[in-house]
């Protein structure tokens, strides 16, 4: 059998397949196609950007809350420790005797001492972010106050009123930093029956 020098081999069925199966080439987009896919593309980027440019600005802002929200609170524990300094010096000198002309002149002193102490004490403090809330006679307001107990509202007192404070609220930069124990007016005591 003799072949012939311009024929070609035969081909294998693979290769028919595979020729068989390979799609005839896409027609070329046309310009406006083209243009239109780009603005596409354009318009998915800025929108990607966009939201990328709002979360890092969102993360800046946690960042910053953070931080203020740390620095104004990380005393926290100190100035709860300091309030009760305020507290006790406060109890000592309600514990004093009262002022009269005839007391030795070293009490007055003391007295005069301890108030200086306590009013410089106050200033620093409030100077801090830390400020006391006194509570005698205000109405009692769960936010900065803590009822004790309950008495009959005397007369001409409005029940809900604090009756007695048995300490101040204290705030740390406008937070709770301790509530006021107090003692809250209920209802008026029913009046006795007469006999």
């Amino acid at each position: 059998m003799t072949t012939e020098p311009n024929a070609k081999p035969d081909t294998a069925p693979e290769d028919e397949t595979v020729a068989a199966t390979e799609a005839p080439p896409a027609p070329e987009p046309t310009p406006e196609e083209r243009i239109a896919a780009l603005e596409a593309a354009l318009a998915e980027m800025k929108d990607r950007w966009l939201r990328a440019e709002a979360e890092i600005q969102n993360v800046r802002n946690r960042a910053r809350d953070d931080v203020e929200k740390a620095r104004n609170f990380a005393v926290q524990k100190f100035a709860a420790d300091v309030v009760e300094a305020a507290e006790n010096l406060r109890r000592g000198l309600d514990a004093l005797p009262a002022a009269s002309e005839d007391e030795p002149d070293i009490i007055t002193k003391l007295r005069g001492g301890f108030e200086g102490v306590e009013r410089f004490l106050l200033q620093r403090m409030e100077a801090n972010g830390v400020a006391r809330k006194p509570a005698q006679g205000e109405k009692f307001n769960p936010d900065l106050h803590q009822a004790m107990s309950e008495a009959p509202a005397p007369e001409g007192v409005e029940p809900g009123t604090i009756l007695q404070a048995w300490s101040s609220a204290w705030t740390l930069n406008g937070r709770l930093l301790k509530p006021a124990m107090v003692v809250v007016a209920g209802q008026p005591a029913a009046a006795e029956p007469q006999q």
